[in-house]
């Protein structure tokens, strides 16, 4: 039986439906870039950043760097209120590792990002090697009256890929990351990457199976790409890496929403690129089609978000 959080057609608990639940109005997320860096890049954590970061490929707001965070906000609402009739904004701080710096900085940073009066929520993207227990204190002081998230970029469960990308931390970290986390009122989002080089499926089953025991509230779903500038580019010319066709994609994205627990909404479904560094893969379509493509997949299995999930977690919504 579906369960009774998918609305009528879909086949996944998408983050626009949790979004209607939680609110009266209608609320959209604006990117920001909040000017930090990253310890994988700086040298705290490891040296070049992962193979396959180029920040820039995903995040289109790393070129308003030079703009204040209050000019970003303003801006990024007037687009999404024009665009899609958004009412109120969660002002999502998008580009590097955003609680890497001292509690201070931080603060006025996120402070600058709330001072509009339609701002009902704040998410915060870093890793999980990057929250002391003085940061998740001051994202917690947030979530009195406001609709905060974390959003971890864990990737995969597994030591042995962590350690080819280079990401500098471990497996431990994202678990330790997560408990410190819940029991806050922050809700918790993990990004991972499906198709990461040496991963087959069961690698892939691994890390939906362990996202859904660790009972977290949201999930964003990317698929491996290769970006210029890249030392995954460097791999992927010399023949070391393959990235997925189109079809393989939405089959596979199909099988881990399966294994996903059905109260875990999923804000994302793919893993975007802007600009011209796009390397591979190149599909040709739309991101509307694509999700469609795994919501008719998992239709045309009888299936849905969930299905084969060990671990079904409470409904945070």
């Amino acid at each position: 039986m579906i369960p009774t959080q998918l609305k009528s057609g879909d086949r996944y608990f998408s983050f626009g439906s949790f979004l209607k639940k939680k609110f009266p109005f209608k609320v959209y997320k604006i990117p920001v870039n909040g000017g930090f860096t990253c310890p994988n890049i700086d040298g705290k954590s490891g040296a070049g950043g992962c193979v396959y970061c180029a920040n820039e490929s995903f995040s289109p707001n790393v070129k308003n760097g030079q703009r204040s965070i209050k000019e970003q906000v303003i801006a990024g609402k007037e687009f999404v209120r024009k665009r899609y009739g958004a009412e109120k904004f969660i002002v999502y701080f998008q580009s590097f590792t955003n609680t890497y710096g001292n509690v201070e900085i931080l603060k006025d940073r996120y402070e600058q990002a709330l001072e509009e009066d339609d701002i009902i929520g704040i998410s915060i993207g870093t890793r999980p090697d990057c929250v002391s227990g003085e940061i998740l204190d001051l994202i917690k002081s947030y979530a009195k009256d406001l609709h905060v998230w974390i959003e971890y970029g864990i990737q995969t469960v597994h030591d042995r890929t962590l350690l080819k990308l280079n990401r500098g931390h471990t497996f431990k970290d994202s678990e330790d990351a997560v408990n410190r986390t819940k029991g806050l009122g922050i809700f918790i989002c993990l990004h991972v990457i499906l198709g990461l080089p040496g991963e087959d499926w069961e690698d892939m089953k691994e890390t939906a199976d362990v996202v859904s025991s660790w009972g977290v509230d949201g999930v964003k779903i990317h698929h491996l790409y290769i970006a210029k500038n890249t030392a995954l580019a460097e791999d992927y010319f010399l023949g070391k890496v393959k990235t997925l066709t189109l079809d393989e994609y939405v089959k596979l994205a199909a099988n881990f929403l399966e294994h996903i627990s059905p109260n875990i909404t999923i804000q994302r479904l793919m893993g975007d690129t802007h600009g011209k560094l796009l390397i591979s893969p190149v599909w040709s379509v739309t991101k509307s089609k694509i999700v469609e493509l795994i919501n008719h997949e998992l239709e045309d299995r009888n299936s849905f978000q969930g299905s084969k999930c060990k671990h079904v977690t409470a409904n945070n919504c």
